[in-house]
């Protein structure tokens, strides 16, 4: 996707008026909810109801990508682990939930 730069000008009571390409962007409208977010010395401006990621684990993703696209890097799953995770596979997890057993850290 082309990147969009538009620029807008804050009022005296701090409000500010998205540009059409940036509303169109995010697909919203009148009295839709916006959260800002910052990373670092920039914000980010998406949908309230957006699911929003981690910054460092978007970042890891995409060097493990682009690593696997690259064909380096590169193992086998243990044997044991393999099978743990396919015995999982469509598992609800509560991720708000308490935590059974001992966790190292």
């Amino acid at each position: 996707m082309p990147k969009i730069r538009e620029v807008g000008t804050l009022t005296s009571k701090g409000q500010i008026t998205l540009p059409k390409s940036i509303r169109q962007v995010l697909g919203v409208g009148p009295g839709d909810r916006l959260v800002f977010e910052q990373r670092g010395s920039d914000v980010v401006v998406s949908r309230a109801d957006a699911e929003h990621e981690d910054p460092a684990i978007g970042a890891f993703l995409g060097l493990l990508e682009a690593d696997i696209q690259a064909g380096r890097h590169l193992g086998f799953l243990p044997k044991d682990l393999a099978q743990a995770m396919l015995a999982n596979v469509g598992h609800v997890v509560a991720l708000d939930g308490d935590i059974e057993g001992e966790v190292a850290i």
